[in-house]
């Protein structure tokens, strides 16, 4: 009897302890769940995401009726959930009425209606481009906006756009090439500290205050892709990096707080090692 007692708690011991060393386990695998399953969900939500009638109507038309889609299907538009209607309104759930002006339809704009057609949701853009020379020649063979970005694949705006393939359509490209090149640098420096920002921000770090100052300075920037006088774009070029350098000194701040709290934690592991090696130097002495 006594003997049969000392095996099952020598089982329910033993069974314990390998309960306690599956606890990590189990604890790691839950919370990989937790992480990975509302991704996931989020993943399925958006790919379930229904799309409108005019997608699903012009989508399977053939040549110029469905082409639109195609094209939209690569645009920054659709990539940010933009679709027809958020342009030429109508009722994007109902067929029978989704062209019909009492529904809000109001179709496509005429060559010089396009800026404020597209000023409606980028008013600050149609401001600089009706202050530039583009703007000024607008209904006297000017560009507008789908000159350059497009209509349907609508592209984003960078300094991609700016090319001699687009440019020299209407004239030579060699102004376009000197304002490009003011223009790179500050765009490469936006672009660096944007993702500085980025990685301190997955880290938990605060960067509310660096997050609003790049977004006015990537304002700035933004509104000097319709300027065509080169000095301007170098004048507003050189403003717009001094700027830049104080965001850039106020991540280094950041960066070398963290390379401090970094070598900290490295000497007070080791040291914890060092303690930890003495200690069963000093164990093995005493035996």
């Amino acid at each position: 009897m006594d003997s049969s007692f000392r095996m099952g708690a020598l089982l329910m011991m033993r069974a314990r302890k390998r309960s306690r060393n599956f606890i990590p386990v189990i604890s790691a695998v839950a919370l990989l769940l937790a992480v990975a399953l509302p991704l996931e969900a989020g993943r399925a939500e958006g790919a379930d995401q229904p799309e409108t009638v005019c997608i699903q109507c012009h989508g399977s038309l053939p040549d110029q009726l469905g082409a639109p889609v195609k094209l939209w299907r690569n645009s920054i538009h659709a990539d940010n959930g933009i679709s027809c209607n958020s342009c030429h309104g109508g009722d994007p759930k109902n067929a029978a009425v989704a062209m019909n002006p009492s529904h809000g339809f109001i179709g496509a704009p005429g060559e010089d209606e396009v800026p404020a057609f597209c000023g409606r949701c980028h008013p600050g853009v149609l401001k600089d481009y009706l202050a530039s020379a583009h703007g000024r020649a607008l209904g006297k063979g000017g560009p507008n906006c789908v000159t350059c970005h497009s209509n349907h694949e609508v592209m984003k705006a960078s300094l991609n756009l700016i090319n001699e393939k687009s440019c020299s359509r209407c004239h030579s490209f060699e102004r376009a090439r000197v304002i490009r090149a003011a223009m790179q640098q500050t765009e490469s420096h936006i672009v660096g500290i944007s993702g500085r920002i980025a990685g301190f921000r997955a880290m938990g770090v605060d960067t509310e205050r660096l997050d609003k100052g790049l977004f006015a300075v990537r304002n700035s920037f933004h509104s000097l892709f319709h300027e065509v006088h080169v000095e301007r774009v170098r004048a507003e070029s050189t403003k717009i990096n001094a700027e830049l350098g104080k965001l850039d000194r106020d991540l280094k701040v950041i960066e070398d707080a963290h390379a401090r709290r970094k070598v900290a934690g490295a000497i007070a592991v080791s040291f914890m090692l060092l303690m930890a090696l003495l200690f069963h130097l000093l164990r093995k002495t005493c035996k």
